[in-house]
């Protein structure tokens, strides 16, 4: 699906961790997309299952810890416009809107549903996430 206009956006794990460390497999569509949302002063939402992810990522030796330490201090920075977004009721309730045939990964349906609660496109490269309902950019 395509987005419409400019405004807050929720990124997927790969996607925040490709912006801040000006990775080339993050998309040019999606970088600008970030890129636009920051100038226009809305925040970018990394849901909180990312960081969780990275946690295990790194427990696994797939990512150095420093990508963890990177992501946190942007999201600890108070002038960054990157924020958590909390696994809370409204997103575990949008959880059951996110099919698991479609997206059978738990981490990536809990992505998906906190775009969904939070009414915003979700910047994406997971295909299965791209090919559902989901207004996603990539």
């Amino acid at each position: 699906m395509t987005e419409h206009g400019s405004g807050p956006r929720v990124v997927s794990t790969h996607a925040a961790v490709w912006y801040l460390q000006q990775d080339p497999r993050l998309s040019r569509r999606a970088e600008g997309e970030i890129d636009r949302a920051l100038a226009g002063g809305h925040p970018i939402y990394v849901a909180s299952i990312s960081v969780v992810e990275l946690v295990y990522l790194s427990d696994k030796g797939r990512i150095p810890a420093a990508v963890i330490e990177r992501v946190g201090r942007v999201l600890r920075d108070p002038v960054s416009r990157f924020r958590l977004a909390p696994l809370n009721l409204d997103v575990a309730e949008a959880t059951r809107n996110i099919a698991r045939e479609v997206i059978p990964d738990l981490p990536d349906r809990v992505i998906a549903a906190t775009a969904l609660a939070l009414g915003v496109p979700l910047i994406t490269r997971d295909g299965k996430v791209r090919a559902s309902s989901l207004e996603t950019i990539w």
